[in-house]
């Protein structure tokens, strides 16, 4: 999972878990958006009645937050980043021994790499963090 926590994540996630009464550890950044990771039998006591605790923390922080269901697996990992990267569409995931690779078409691509491979380095850490494996966009 994602291994190691700045002091900024540090204070994303006791907002988070003051806010929402719920505990997690699992926070990054992806495309200028904030996530968090719960079990999914968590997100919508998380998210709280008409997204008041997603409201509050944005209002908060000034960010975008996304409350996102934590992978059990690498075979959830198609699942995960299709959350992460919409709303991005992307043709095809496929799982190799040491790596992820994501086909996309020439827009989605670009969309999927962003300016000066920002994104792309982004989510590079981000399946690192989670599956234990590389990224690339073919």
């Amino acid at each position: 999972m994602v291994n190691t926590i700045d002091m900024q994540d540090m204070r994303h996630l006791n907002l988070f878990s003051k806010i929402t009464q719920i505990g997690t550890r699992f926070c990054f950044t992806y495309n200028e958006t904030i996530f968090f990771c719960v079990p999914k039998q968590l997100v919508s006591r998380a998210v709280g009645e008409d997204g008041k605790n997603v409201k509050r923390m944005s209002e908060i922080i000034r960010k975008k937050i996304k409350i996102i269901p934590q992978p059990r697996g690498i075979e959830h990992a198609r699942e995960f980043i299709q959350i992460v990267v919409s709303p991005v569409t992307f043709k095809d995931l496929e799982i190799k021994d040491e790596e992820i690779i994501l086909t996309a078409g020439s827009q989605s691509k670009a969309a999927l790499l962003g300016r000066n491979k920002r994104r792309l380095l982004e989510m590079q850490k981000i399946v690192k963090g989670f599956f234990g494996k590389g990224f690339r966009i073919i």
